[in-house]
Formats: structure tokens, C-alpha cells, sequence
């Protein structure tokens, strides 16, 4: 049988133990599009070292910003996030699900102020981490569907 290989990045960020399933909404929430100009690599259901299933994803040249950072934390709150230069790790870290969440997701309650035009950024706060569960500041909206909200 033969084997594929996935190349290395020279830099980059490679974001492993995706939950299985996950990678192409990691790709959308954090702007990933058809006409990007880097090699980006999506790996699907690997056997994960750990036990079980995981995916991965690898972008060169491009390092996430931390507002993407808390986007990858809401949908996969177990993902590894490998900072490559040079062909080697500099930086190497679990994400963390943040306390509340400001401006990177909208509210499902469509009465809800941030959805009326006002200029109110969406807030939510974390009310439980397993299974996830967000509330909104304004309008105490519980949400557990949290990649269908991402904006």
C-alpha cells in the first residue's frame, strides 16, 4: 500500500486535534476561502495518537489572531495550536475557551438588541464548558449551537 505524506510548512500555524469532523468549519470561521495563495492542508478523520479520531489543519504563512483563536476554541475547545517557523515549533499551545465571548458571535434570538441595528457588539458569557453553553448578556438567550452563530 502506499503511503501519502502531508508536506511540512515552513511557517505557519498547524492546528491539530480538531474534534473529527470540525476541520472545514475551523476553515470558514477563521476566513479561509477558496483563493487563498498559501498551501493549506486539511486532513479528515486521522487516527489521533491519543485514542479516537481527530482532524488536522495546516496553514502556511499565517499565524491566527487571538479573536480566531477563541473561534477555534468554541467549536473544538481540545485543539493543539503548533506555531511553525523555519520548519520547526516555536510555540505550542492548547486553546482555551474564554470566559465571554465579545464580536465574533451573533445572537440566535432574533429580537434580541444586537440584532436590531444598534450599535451593540454581541457579548456572551460562558455558562458551561462541557457541553458548551453561551448566554447572552442582553437578552439571556442560552445557546449550545455555537459554529452556526460564528460570524
Amino acid at each position: 500500500m502506499k503511503e501519502f505524506k502531508v508536506t511540512p510548512i515552513r511557517n505557519g500555524t498547524v492546528i491539530d486535534h480538531i474534534q473529527v469532523g470540525m476541520a472545514l468549519k475551523v476553515l470558514r470561521i477563521i476566513g479561509v476561502k477558496e483563493d487563498v495563495s498559501s498551501t493549506v492542508s486539511v486532513l479528515m478523520h486521522v487516527p489521533s495518537k491519543k485514542g479516537g479520531w481527530k482532524d488536522i489543519v495546516k496553514i502556511e504563512d499565517r499565524e491566527l489572531d487571538p479573536k480566531e483563536l477563541d473561534k477555534v476554541a468554541l467549536i473544538s475547545p481540545d485543539a493543539t495550536i503548533n506555531i511553525i517557523r523555519d520548519y520547526n515549533v516555536a510555540e505550542k499551545f492548547v486553546v482555551e475557551v474564554p470566559k465571554s465571548v465579545l464580536g465574533i458571535m451573533k445572537c440566535s434570538n432574533p429580537g434580541c438588541i444586537t440584532n436590531k441595528s444598534e450599535p451593540v457588539e454581541p457579548e456572551f458569557v460562558v455558562e458551561s464548558k462541557k457541553p458548551l453553553t453561551l448566554k447572552c448578556v442582553y437578552c439571556d438567550r442560552i445557546t449550545t449551537e455555537i459554529s452556526e452563530n460564528l460570524i
